[in-house]
């Protein structure tokens, strides 16, 4: 049976999140697919944000610290997001970037491990995880060994690996790895795992609890906007003796003490070095009020749903899926490699269709169940295969590069 728009339509009729829609700011005649890097602007995050620039800053200035509960935000809405990914209460700490969340929970997995000198990351994970590890390694004389995406854990498993650094869902390929299995692996051979939830945290039901630390991300599938803070997590197991190297007033046992010595603060606000983000902290906390009414479990099978319809939708193109073919080993998102896949995306987005492209041949469509429809994904394929079809994408304006793809 062909899939026709009209079929779509009756989808999205049917579609138990389909309210969600109205819930964000999206301009007209424009497909988003580029939730999976920066997610759409929920609009009661414009009256949380001007709320706290013009009541709480303006008005209560520093006492908001205080009478609006600026100083337990890491904590409060760490837990929220614990809700989101399968932690407990008082595991989850937000505040800082992905990056600096890495190194701090990188140097206190190595520390747990005394003896042990070899750290593992993917060679070809998202580059800030190779990076802070990398600089990490560099600062304290720790070997680096890669993890290939053809390798199985067993080929990098050895008695001088302290942490495995993994990826859930492949930044690139969307492929999703199994996070409990993967580190029961890494558990067996005496190491730590650190998992980066960036791509699936908000697009798929995660049990972080198996882990040892996690890190995310929250302006992609969390729609807590450019710069959002990101966070960490670390397992109840190892709250009691981690620290981090990067140490701040903020994770200390006693910060209005003033000590001239540090003592680690009880918990996971131990993890806490600088000023939240009160700002984004406010945009993040009214998009998590959207998000604690989701059922995560509907996000996941409109996922689904919406990714298999794309393909379908697409197959006759001849494109080379770069995503597992199997909804099970997938996150949200699809790509296909493609030797014309950055001037093709750049004339989708000419054309009202809003995706992005991953160095060296990798188009990327994200599905962000709340606001895509299934009209939305059948309108991207018929685009892209006039794109295609007509050569439009050989324009010269197409070919030249802008600094962020």
């Amino acid at each position: 049976m062909s899939i026709t728009r009209a079929g779509c339509a009756a989808l999205d009729s049917a579609d138990p999140l389909r309210g969600f829609r109205a819930e964000f700011v999206l301009p007209e005649n424009v497909v988003y697919m580029l939730g999976n890097s920066l997610g759409a602007l929920p609009r009661r995050t414009i009256e949380a944000v001007s709320h706290t620039v013009t009541a709480e800053w303006g008005r209560d200035l520093g006492q908001s610290w205080n009478t609006a509960g600026w100083w337990d935000l890491p904590e409060v809405i760490g837990d929220r997001i614990g809700n989101l990914i399968g932690a407990g209460p008082g595991t989850v700490l937000t505040g800082e970037s992905t990056s600096v969340s890495i190194f701090k929970v990188m140097s206190a997995a190595v520390r747990l491990r005394p003896g042990r000198r070899t750290v593992v990351v993917e060679s070809e994970g998202f580059p800030t995880d190779r990076y802070a590890v990398q600089g990490l390694a560099a600062g304290f004389d720790l070997n680096v060994r890669d993890f290939g995406p053809d390798d199985s854990l067993a080929d990098v498993l050895d008695d001088d690996v302290a942490v495995v650094l993994l990826s859930h869902v492949d930044y690139r390929t969307g492929a999703l790895r199994d996070l409990a299995a993967d580190t029961a692996s890494v558990q067996a051979a005496g190491a730590l795992a650190i998992w980066d939830l960036c791509h699936s945290a908000g697009a798929l039901p995660v049990e972080v609890g198996a882990a040892d630390f996690a890190v995310g991300c929250t302006y992609k599938y969390l729609n807590g906007g450019p710069g959002a803070p990101a966070y960490l997590y670390c397992a109840p197991a190892h709250l009691a003796e981690a620290e981090p190297v990067l140490r701040g007033w903020h994770g200390h046992a006693a910060p209005f003490a003033f000590e001239a010595d540090y003592r680690p603060a009880d918990g996971v606000r131990r993890f806490a070095a600088g000023t939240p983000p009160i700002l984004s902290m406010s945009a993040l906390g009214a998009s998590l009020d959207l998000w604690e009414k989701v059922d995560i479990r509907a996000v996941r099978a409109k996922s689904v749903a919406l990714t298999e319809l794309f393909i379908a939708l697409t197959e006759p193109l001849g494109l080379d899926l770069a995503t597992p073919r199997d909804p099970a080993g997938r996150g949200s998102q699809i790509s296909f490699r493609h030797e014309h896949g950055y001037p093709i995306m750049r004339a989708l987005l000419d054309h009202g269709v809003h995706g992005d492209f991953r160095a060296p041949d990798i188009m990327r469509f994200g599905f962000t169940p709340l606001y895509l429809r299934y009209v939305d994904v059948y309108d991207a394929a018929d685009t892209l295969a006039e794109i295609i079809g007509k050569g439009i994408w050989r324009d010269e304006r197409y070919q030249r590069r802008v600094t962020v793809t």
